[in-house]
């Protein structure tokens, strides 16, 4: 089945965690899986924040190679909901403050251990992706589909952001915007609106965007 791109971006934008499934150095030969927020990069890759002595950081040092689950569950039904596997490489990523600064407003509590010289951010870098958005709807991405995505430089992110955050008041609480929608938090709780006919011009999304956030309940 052929898998739209958007609804892959999207399961990667609206989700906060996921599971990391690394090659074992305590037990050669086995997975060893472990749970992490994350955030997306402009190019729609994960982001994570990773201590230096923490199982999972150890096995990519030896093994960079790896797979993340990422899923929805509708109604508690993980069966029914979406869930994406991505397959890849994982390696650490100077981290400049525009990137920095993304992840944070995703997970703001995680800034007290940037002051910590133990954790480095990391980037996954797929080269292939399983999405099932349900039953019968199933299907792979290869890697040049997924670089192929639309991506939208992070200082121009962030100046919609502020443009936006302005009109709107503040309400609700922004966290990024990229050429196939915009997330943002609401009575603490992640959402995503996703634009109608995606990708957009980075011209049109601050219209657009403030238009899919005014319509909110």
């Amino acid at each position: 089945m052929k898998i739209p791109l958007e609804s892959a971006i999207r399961l990667i934008h609206e989700t906060a965690n996921g599971t990391l499934a690394t090659h074992s150095l305590r037990e050669p030969g086995y997975p060893f899986a472990t749970i992490l927020p994350f955030a997306a990069d402009a190019g729609h890759n994960p982001l994570f924040l990773m201590s230096g002595l923490a199982e999972h950081t150890k096995n990519l040092a030896a093994d960079p190679r790896c797979s993340f689950l990422v899923n929805t569950a509708q109604d508690g039904n993980v069966q029914t909901g979406a869930r994406l596997t991505l397959i890849g490489n994982i390696s650490p990523v100077e981290a400049d403050k525009g990137l920095v600064a993304r992840f944070l407003r995703y997970h703001p509590a995680t800034e007290q251990y940037l002051s910590l010289g133990d954790f480095t951010f990391y980037r996954l870098e797929p080269i292939k992706l399983r999405y099932i958005g349900g039953f019968g709807q199933a299907g792979w991405l290869d890697q040049a589909e997924w670089q192929g995505a639309a991506a939208l430089p992070l200082a121009e992110e962030a100046a919609i952001l502020r443009e936006l955050d302005i009109q709107l008041s503040g309400k609700p609480r922004l966290l990024g915007i990229d050429c196939y929608g915009v997330d943002f938090e609401s009575a603490g709780k992640r959402e995503r609106q996703n634009f109608p006919d995606p990708p957009l011009a980075s011209n049109d999304l601050p219209t657009r965007a403030k238009r899919l956030l005014a319509a909110l309940p």
